[in-house]
């Protein structure tokens, strides 16, 4: 068979929905197919999904796409897997069943147990071995409270009958029927468990968050083999041979390769990944020491900032109040007005992530008037992903990270208001590609390193292509107002939660 009558399959698992994308042999999309699936919410600040859901959406979108490659003569040899990180699922090694339903990275349920160790001093240990904060957003701390919280579990954790695993892990035990328990190490980087300076899961932080080791994936490089997934599972036999966590992804698919390059992905949540390149930076700022990605044993550090909210509070306008029949209505109402008229939103639905690490927080709407209406709350929800942009773009400049530029991708970056907002108020060029499916594309490249198919990374640069460049063209009185206005709801929001 010839190279060109190849085809790549990305698997890309996020929090809302599952999406698979085909790709031929040079990169060029060729399907896509995606699922939604429900969110679940027991309590305030828990969010949890079934993991029958994750898998039968992976499933589907799979077989949807090999079908697309057969019709069009294509085979499809390696397959790659990105996904929604922190995300913790637990389940038995013999049976794979899932003992819990997966405890998404947006849950808050273990803010207790984060603070009580937090006060306990455990802080400064933790950052230097996993440049993490002490959060409920990471799955140590959700890893625990399954197996505290479900009778019998923990006594079997010790045994070594459960298997613990971020979403790639489940998702390759799944396809390789059990076979192989492993992962990556931008998904273990994300965990609190894994040291990311030695590159070993640590026993300390093992200890120290009461996981015990026998529970853990083996951790391999981002670009490699990863097993082997059967024809019976989607229609054709492939090799899984690339593993990142969606951020990670996207930063390949960024072509983010050079120290002080910037990423920022605009989905259910905000993630910004800027390239240290070997330099495991400590942030002062309070942001995060990553793994941006691992080939050939070789480690790429990142720092990040995280926002938790920011297509999700386009959503909850949409499906949690019907204030939106779409989510691209937001755009027309924002744009019927000149200005948001003083209306401010704080989106802390599930707390405030970097840089304010507030996991009590709740979201806010401030400046409301009789005059208020549907525009104002679309605008105030789209200006707030920018303002939160900005908190993030500040703290990496105090940590000696000086923006060229801000390359862009996800769902929002469609959004033309939103994008040339955030050049406005980042007072930056927002860069949006031609290709937006940046975090498949990075899986999609990091199976063509892992396969052999292309030898370095910078072999895949002339993939991204810029579409659009947002320039920054707001007067700096204007910009200085509206950035006041932000700080003194984020200043409010912070107090009437503490």
């Amino acid at each position: 068979m010839r190279q060109e009558d190849n085809a790549i399959l990305a698997f890309d698992q996020g929090t809302t929905s599952s999406r698979a994308i085909l790709f031929s042999a040079d990169g060029v999309v060729l399907g896509i197919s995606q699922r939604e699936f429900e969110q679940i919410f027991p309590a305030d600040g828990w969010v949890e999904h079934r993991a029958v859901d994750i898998w039968k959406s992976v499933l589907e979108v799979g077989r949807e796409m090999v079908a697309k490659a057969i019709s069009l003569g294509l085979t499809i040899k390696v397959a790659g897997i990105t996904n929604q990180r922190e995300t913790a699922l637990v389940w038995d090694r013999k049976t794979g069943e899932v003992v819990y339903n997966a405890i998404v990275w947006q849950d808050r349920r273990t803010s207790t147990q984060c603070k009580k160790l937090s006060d306990e001093g455990c802080l400064v240990n933790v950052r230097q071995a996993t440049g993490l904060v002490l959060d409920p957003y990471f799955s140590a701390t959700k890893i625990a409270w399954i197996l505290d919280n479900v009778d019998g579990l923990r006594s079997r954790a010790v045994r070594g009958e459960l298997c613990f695993g971020t979403v790639d892990s489940f998702l390759i035990w799944k396809m390789t029927g059990g076979s192989r328990h492993v992962t990556d190490a931008t998904n273990a980087s994300r965990t609190s468990l894994y040291n990311i300076r030695k590159g070993i899961w640590d026993p300390d932080l093992c200890y120290l968050f009461d996981v015990p080791m026998a529970m853990l994936a083996e951790v391999k490089d981002s670009a490699g083999y990863f097993g082997d997934c059967p024809a019976e599972v989607f229609g054709q036999a492939f090799q899984i041979c690339a593993v990142a966590g969606d951020q990670h992804a996207a930063t390949i698919g960024q072509a983010c390769f050079t120290k002080g390059s910037i990423k920022s992905t605009y989905g259910t949540g905000c993630f910004m990944l800027a390239n240290t390149a070997q330099d495991c930076l400590l942030s002062e700022n309070n942001l995060l020491s990553t793994i941006a990605y691992q080939i050939n044993g070789q480690v790429t550090y990142g720092l990040e900032g995280s926002i938790f909210i920011s297509g999700a509070v386009i959503q909850w306008l949409r499906d949690g109040i019907g204030l939106l029949s779409t989510s691209a209505e937001s755009e027309t109402l924002a744009t019927s007005l000149s200005n948001n008229e003083g209306v401010y939103m704080v989106p802390a639905l599930t707390g405030l992530g970097a840089p304010h690490w507030s996991p009590s927080a709740r979201g806010a709407i401030y400046g409301l008037t009789r005059d208020t209406g549907p525009a104002h709350f679309a605008r105030a929800a789209l200006e707030s992903v920018a303002f939160q942009t900005y908190d993030l773009i500040e703290a990496m400049r105090a940590d000696g990270i000086e923006p060229k530029g801000l390359r862009v991708d996800g769902g929002m970056a469609d959004n033309n208001f939103l994008m040339q907002f955030m050049a406005d108020i980042l007072d930056l060029q927002v860069e949006r590609p031609v290709m937006t499916e940046t975090t498949a594309l990075g899986a999609a490249i990091l199976a063509m390193l892992g396969s052999g198919k292309t030898r370095t990374l910078d072999e895949t640069s002339k993939l991204w292509q810029l579409e659009t460049p947002f320039q920054p063209n707001l007067d700096g009185s204007k910009r200085d107002a509206l950035l006041e206005g932000w700080q003194t709801a984020i200043k409010r929001t912070l107090l009437y939660c503490n």
